[in-house]
């Protein structure tokens, strides 16, 4: 009788590949063939666990990158330095991100001396922990000083030196990527520039990096640019208007 042999790719690729032996030492009470998909997302998931993340027992090194960010206020003669500083994770890889460690505040002004370091230990001890430390920004945004705020230049309103601290923290972490900054289109930018326009044409120009002196405070952006044009309330900053 005449035998023959059928070639089997599929056999012959799996037979030349090194097979990993596992003891199975429990009851088996089901079982499941994987598919494609499911072996890419088992190592997808294989390769976030391993994968460095911030936690606190993370060790600091000897070095870290930082930024400072000055703060001067209205209320007080010597402004405020704030320094955070960020450990790199999973540098030189694909993966690699900043995350905040710390953070520090310094000022001649000793006054507020004391719930500045206490704050400052604090988030610094939130960062360390790990997680998104974004609240921190609305948290200490939403702090209002009872004795009244104060504007910034270019007309933004703060209702306090911790919530200052806070758009500090904020402008740092969109820097570093952990927030993603709202982007106006070209539309929106397209038509404030015309409503800008159109009032300096009826008012007078105003330089470049300010809003009008009659403008009010917008209540969505907090900044002094809310104006009055064709009978509608509307910011020249952000776009609100009381219109729609």
């Amino acid at each position: 009788m005449l035998g023959y042999a059928i070639a089997n790719p599929t056999y012959d690729r799996i037979r030349d590949k090194p097979m990993t032996l596992h003891k199975i030492s429990k009851k088996i009470i089901g079982y499941k063939v994987l598919t494609k998909d499911d072996a890419e997302a088992a190592a997808k998931h294989q390769e976030q666990q391993s994968l460095e993340s911030m936690h606190e027992n993370v060790e600091r090194p000897e070095v870290l990158v930082g930024s400072t960010y000055k703060i001067k206020t209205p209320q007080s003669e010597h402004a405020l330095y704030i320094t955070i500083n960020d450990m790199v994770l999973n540098q030189g890889t694909p993966h690699e991100e900043r995350r905040p460690y710390e953070i520090f505040i310094n000022s001649k002004n000793m006054e507020h001396f004391q719930w500045v370091l206490a704050l400052t230990r604090v988030i610094s001890a939130v960062f360390r922990k790990g997680g998104d430390a974004c609240f921190l920004v609305e948290e200490l945004k939403a702090v209002f000083d009872p004795k009244g705020g104060y504007f910034k230049k270019g007309g933004v309103f703060m209702p306090s030196l911790v919530a200052e601290i806070g758009c500090a923290i904020e402008s740092h972490l969109k820097h570093i990527g952990m927030i993603k900054p709202e982007k106006m289109s070209d539309h929106q930018k397209q038509f404030l520039a015309e409503k800008r326009r159109e009032f300096e044409a009826l008012h007078g120009e105003t330089e470049a990096q300010s809003f009008p002196e009659k403008a009010v405070l917008c209540s969505k952006c907090n900044t002094k640019a809310m104006v009055l044009m064709d009978g509608c309330m509307t910011c020249l900053n952000c776009g609100e208007s009381k219109c729609g």
